[in-house]
């Protein structure tokens, strides 16, 4: 009866151990870019829903002022600029607020989007006049710079005139930049009618 040799032996095992490196080479190659794909998935959707929160408040925007914490009348109804300033990216009134519990308050929400610390944020009013803002909603982080632009009066401007008889601007072009996806231009009509 004859049986293996030490060396077939030895060539067989590393014949194993080069299949079996492989197969798990493989296996966590697939599961890294499982992941990887899964992060970039997440991201485009936190994208996503930030371009249709930003496109359902404008597309409803309202040319209605209102006052800040003190009771002062704010000079503008819709507000635009540099997020450098201190002052919201934006900041307007918005039709459309749904009430489904009935509760007493107007169908009309102030809304502001500031650039905070690398993050787009979200705020709102319970009131529309005086109310404290609620606390921000991070729409989506890694922002690296912001800028907004407006169409005016069939031109494209970076400040809107100011003045409580002014109307909404046509449209909004808002240029994001990321650090992980460039930079992003979107654009958005301002139809300022009821939906």
């Amino acid at each position: 009866m004859k049986g293996f040799t030490l060396v077939e032996m030895m060539v067989a095992l590393f014949i194993f151990g080069l299949l079996t490196a492989s197969g798990v080479a493989v296996m966590r190659f697939t599961v890294d870019s499982q992941e990887i794909l899964h992060g970039h998935t997440e991201r485009l959707a936190a994208f996503q829903r930030t371009r249709a929160l930003l496109k359902s408040d404008l597309a409803q925007a309202a040319p209605r002022r209102t006052r800040d914490g003190q009771g002062r009348a704010i000079r503008e109804a819709f507000y635009g600029g540099d997020p450098d300033s201190g002052l919201p990216l934006l900041r307007f009134v918005r039709r459309g607020w749904e009430n489904p519990d009935g509760d007493a308050r107007a169908s009309l929400q102030y809304v502001e989007y500031a650039l905070v610390e690398g993050r787009l944020e979200r705020s709102a009013r319970l009131a529309l006049d005086g109310g404290a803002p609620s606390e921000p909603q991070i729409l989506i982080d890694g922002v690296t710079s912001a800028d907004v632009s407006f169409l005016w009066d069939n031109q494209w401007i970076e400040t809107l005139p100011g003045g409580p008889e002014n109307p909404l601007p046509q449209a909004i072009r808002l240029d994001l930049s990321f650090h992980d996806m460039g930079a992003v231009s979107q654009l958005f009509t301002v139809t300022g009618e009821p939906q």
